[in-house]
């Protein structure tokens, strides 16, 4: 691969021969004439890393972007979301679902929102339907469990895919922690729809955790308080006896997982383990993160997220 390096406030000094100059012009032309002959791998190959050009591509453009409120609909509940929007990036963009955790709500990823919008992503942020006292869809703690946020995503993916600068044909979702295993789970279930996935921490103890704490489902109790946050029977009968690995494990596209190595609620060897059972995956270890990014632990995931996004786009 040949590249032209072009340095500024150079100049050429007096008293150069002529024959200097002619060579001077011609290795210049040859440089800039030689042409790259890399390919791009797609979902559909192999799961590698983008060529350099396409990893450096995401910080040559910038866009500014708006946010517009927008509401999806699932059964009588209402789910509400914030778009973000970049400005001339083109008529038809990709877009990225992003999912928050247990007991968050969309504002848990604004940090990645805007970084993707600026770099010419549709992004939606919502928040599940009883997802925590904070969220602003229908619905209440004690009515949410995974599935019921399985089918909150769905219903977000079937109004992202009717909007008319959204190409459907690009479409990701994101997750962080319970938001990660919902995304995977759904993302399983709609594989022909999803382009690619970026699970964040993903709460695949989930099942094991209820597991733990009850033996069978007549143990549950009506309500229970459970990180921080009361919910129902309904969110841990389901996971009785759940395996959701066997679910996660349909999905035959990249993934992309990212985890800290630092994490005390959701440890990284539940992400280690997802490797072993999806067809084509790959784990970023962040050193010393926990359960949520932040500062420079942030900023290299952005950076992760825009290589395997820039990488997996058709």
């Amino acid at each position: 691969m040949c590249r032209q390096r072009i340095e500024s406030g150079c100049e050429m000094r007096r008293g150069v021969r002529p024959f200097l100059l002619v060579l001077m012009m011609i290795a210049s032309f040859v440089l800039s004439s030689c042409a790259d002959t890399n390919n791009v791998q797609t979902a559909d190959g192999p799961f590698q890393e983008a060529p350099e050009e396409m990893m450096t591509m995401p910080s040559e453009v910038s866009y500014s972007y708006e946010t517009q409120e927008l509401y999806a609909q699932r059964d009588q509940n209402q789910i509400y979301g914030l778009m973000y929007i970049p400005q001339g990036a083109g008529e038809k963009l990709p877009a990225v679902i992003f999912s928050h955790g247990f007991g968050g709500t969309h504002s848990v990823g604004t940090q990645y929102a805007e970084a993707l919008a600026q770099k010419g992503y549709v992004v939606y942020c919502f928040d599940f339907c009883g997802g925590s006292p904070e969220s602003r869809s229908d619905g209440s703690t004690l009515e949410m469990s995974l599935f019921t946020e399985q089918a909150d995503l769905e219903a977000v993916i079937s109004m992202i895919q009717g909007q008319e600068y959204v190409d459907s044909s690009n479409l990701f979702l994101m997750g962080t922690s319970q938001g990660g295993a919902v995304s995977a789970i759904t993302g399983a279930a709609h594989k022909e729809e999803i382009r690619g996935m970026v699970l964040l921490y993903p709460a695949f103890i989930l099942a094991e955790r209820a597991n733990e704490l009850f033996q069978s489902v007549d143990e549950i109790p009506d309500t229970y308080y459970f990180l921080w946050m009361n919910i129902g029977r309904s969110y841990f009968e389901p996971l009785i006896g759940y395996d959701i690995y066997e679910d996660i494990a349909g999905y035959d596209s990249d993934v992309l997982l990212i985890h800290g190595d630092s994490d005390d609620i959701v440890p990284l060897s539940y992400s280690e383990r997802a490797l072993e059972v999806y067809p084509s995956a790959e784990l970023k270890v962040i050193s010393g993160g926990g359960h949520g990014f932040y500062g420079e632990d942030a900023q290299q995931t952005i950076d992760y997220m825009l290589e395997y996004l820039e990488s997996h786009r058709v």
